[in-house]
């Protein structure tokens, strides 16, 4: 128990009682004061109850040199076998209140720590036991008058244990290593840790700095930004695949990061292999280890345990939807996701070559099993179990598996991880990633709270479309871009959520799904059988998540949108045009659908485009599709021809590049491009923007993607 954060709970508890009386508060400000007292009470309680092996473990507890001394001489003077207290005193007391044995020790420090001899008088001190340095030259001097060697003993000794100077330089060199390794691989995974602390603070400021100083964003046109933009932080890592996957082999895809992406996990995997192999060296005739095999296999062992570990409070925080990074860093869901996993990968394959060196040490050693090895085993199967069903193909084909078995094969990696270390100074990584994991699950429990539990209107479009009409809380605040997680409350799929963009109105939040496997096949599968293709279905909403991208600083904000990608691309030009009426930005709107039947299940949302100053396109392409004539619109004809009205409707597929280049040049400064849709087109998106930034113009091009891919 951690009692500063005790009294703090207590205080925090008693600011939030006005906050609990049941009254609606209008007040903006008022809410958010809530949302952090409840944050700021559930942080503190978990620090409150924080285990004591938590506060005196790694990274905060160290042997140090202080350490390395007392160890290396009291294993030395253990080795002459020489008694001098009972079995149930403590060395440390012994050596304190046994003249002898306290002149052996001293003898060892003058010859081998005489750096250390005041942390030796003041472990005494601890103890009850005033020594001083006159002390402990007089006990230097009786043990050089009075010592002798150990078989001249008989029972308890009285006199001190004569020890071979020589060999107490070996002992200091092997307890050096052997402690000292323990203390530098706490050191390097601190130093690991702050690799990527370093990395998003720099990717913090560098987001941030468009949103507070976007006239100067503006500005840097260079050709040194322009280069490092197009070549490092915009582009795919090689060709265009980014949210597409990358085929590998015939049964095998995966989704590769951007460039930029790479480069930070690039750097991540020289630091680890640096830190990992860095100070670590084998003693000549080192007295701890009978070979030099004994020795590396230990030294690697810890070492890649504690960076395993220094590394587990990220590989949690990353996988959670209440990150606050999300909002320090502007990096959307689905880049700490793809972090997340090669993060795991990292810790599961240092965690591997732990157990591998361990268990080769053990048998050599003949060491006995012990319960918290086996603890140590499950984690290492679960962990290396999540790296095979975590496959991409596994993933997208049995996606609710995959969901359920990642929950209890974490679970099982955590706990099994937790309770090996239990007694081996690391616990407060394991526990500060347990407390991670909570927090994510009691805000998301208090965000589906705070929505409610509303009856949905589902309707079965044309074109395999849901649309979820869900009557939202009167407080509850809409993000433009935004995207929700939405739980159908049906026995068969309630415990599921999937992220969805939204289209918000006064009373309601609409969204349109596109049906694919799972849940929403299930649903179309139920809404076919009614005569309408409606029903009502209880609903919990967690969210909204994400950020507004910054494109409305630039002066012509161009949005592609792909199929069911529009709801977010739509949600957030609509805004810059409401907030912003007489505003001289540009507002672009191009979307691409497949054919005309898939422009009815969203033509409410165009025909109210009349209202705004927004230029809309639409490609069609595959026009000679038939409409379905069987709607529940009156008349698909007409709708189509009020679209038309409204919008610029072309048929066949569009040249992004070209449209790109276009609005680059007539642009009156500069141009922002916004994408979702289709991971193929969005990719498109990507690589021809990239190729605008350095237009012969001189303008600033941006890039901007809403398409969030993590499965």
């Amino acid at each position: 128990m951690y009692y500063p954060a005790i009294i703090t709970s207590i205080g925090i508890s008693i600011s939030l009682i006005p906050f609990l009386i049941p009254i609606r508060l209008k007040n903006p400000i008022f809410r958010k004061i809530k949302a952090i007292l409840i944050i700021s009470l559930i942080i503190s309680i978990f620090v409150s109850i924080t285990p004591d092996k938590a506060q005196t473990g790694a990274p905060f507890h160290k042997y140090g040199k202080a350490k390395i001394a007392f160890f290396g001489c009291n294993y030395q003077i253990m080795l002459t076998q020489a008694r001098f207290c009972s079995e149930n005193a403590t060395f440390e007391w012994c050596y304190c209140n046994n003249w002898p044995a306290f002149s052996t020790i001293a003898h060892c420090y003058n010859v081998g720590f005489p750096e250390e001899i005041d942390s030796l008088l003041g472990m005494c001190n601890e103890f009850n036991k005033t020594l001083s340095r006159i002390n402990f030259e007089h006990a230097e001097n009786y043990y050089l008058m009075n010592s002798k060697p150990v078989e001249q003993h008989d029972g308890f000794s009285t006199y001190p244990a004569k020890i071979n100077d020589s060999e107490t330089y070996y002992f200091k060199h092997a307890y050096e290593q052997f402690l000292g390794n323990y203390d530098i691989s706490v050191d390097h995974g601190v130093y690991l840790f702050m690799y990527w602390v370093v990395v998003l603070v720099i990717v913090s400021l560098s987001n941030w700095f468009k949103i507070i100083f976007p006239g100067i964003t503006k500005k840097l046109i260079d050709p040194v930004t322009n280069w490092f933009r197009k070549n490092i932080t915009t582009p795919a890592t090689n060709g265009k695949n980014k949210t597409n996957e990358l085929p590998m082999g015939k049964f095998f895809d995966m989704l590769v990061p951007s460039r930029m992406e790479t480069l930070i996990l690039l750097g991540a995997s020289i630091v680890c292999l640096k830190l990992l192999v860095v100070d670590i060296d084998y003693v000549e005739n080192d007295p701890l280890f009978h070979t030099k095999r004994e020795a590396i296999l230990r030294f690697y062992a810890v070492r890649t345990s504690l960076l395993a570990s220094a590394l587990m409070p990220l590989l949690i925080l990353f996988g959670g939807r209440n990150n606050f990074l999300q909002w320090v860093t502007r990096w959307d869901y689905s880049t700490f996701i793809m972090f997340h996993r090669w993060i795991s990968r990292a810790v599961v394959g240092l965690i591997f070559i732990h157990s591998f060196f361990y268990a080769w040490y053990i048998k050599i050693r003949s060491v006995e099993l012990q319960p918290y090895m086996f603890w140590g085993a499950a984690a290492l199967w679960a962990g290396l179990a999540i790296l095979v069903q975590g496959l991409l193909v596994l993933r997208r084909k049995w996606y609710e598996v995959f969901l359920l078995l990642h929950i209890v094969l974490a679970a099982v990696f955590v706990f099994g991880a937790w309770v090996h270390v239990n007694e081996l100074y690391c616990v407060w990584f394991y526990y500060t990633s347990a407390a991670i994991w909570g927090f994510d699950r009691i805000i998301r429990i208090c965000r589906l709270y705070s929505f409610g539990f509303p009856e949905a209107k589902v309707y079965l479009l044309p074109d395999d479309t849901l649309k979820v009409v869900v009557p939202k809380p009167e407080n509850w605040e809409a993000v433009p871009g935004g995207h929700v997680f939405i739980h159908f409350l049906r026995w068969d799929c309630f415990w599921q959520s999937h992220p969805f963009t939204y289209v918000d109105s006064e009373s309601h939040i609409t969204l349109f799904i596109k049906v694919k496997k799972g849940v929403t096949k299930s649903l179309r599968d139920y809404l076919v059988l009614k005569h309408d293709k409606f029903t009502t279905i209880r609903v919990a909403v967690e969210g909204s998540y994400g950020e507004s991208t910054p494109a409305r600083y630039a002066d012509t904000t161009f949005f592609i949108a792909g199929g069911s990608g529009i709801p977010g691309i739509y949600s957030e030009a609509v805004d810059l045009k409401k907030s912003n009426p007489n505003s001289r930005q540009k507002v672009k709107l191009i979307w691409v659908v497949r054919d005309y039947q898939s422009l009815l299940w969203f033509h409410e949302e165009l025909l109210a485009l009349k209202e705004t100053n927004i230029d809309a396109t639409i490609y069609v392409t595959r026009p000679n599709n038939a409409i379905d004539e069987s709607t529940q619109l009156l008349s698909p004809q007409k709708v189509i021809s009020e679209i038309k009205s409204i919008c610029q409707v072309y048929e066949g597929r569009p040249n992004i590049g070209k449209l790109i280049e276009q609005q680059v040049e007539e642009s009156t400064n500069s141009v922002a491009v916004i994408t979702c849709g289709h991971p193929a087109m969005v990719d498109e998106v990507r690589y021809s923007t990239c190729q605008s930034i350095d237009n012969p113009q001189g303008k600033r091009v941006d890039y901007y993607e809403m398409l969030q891919v993590w499965a």
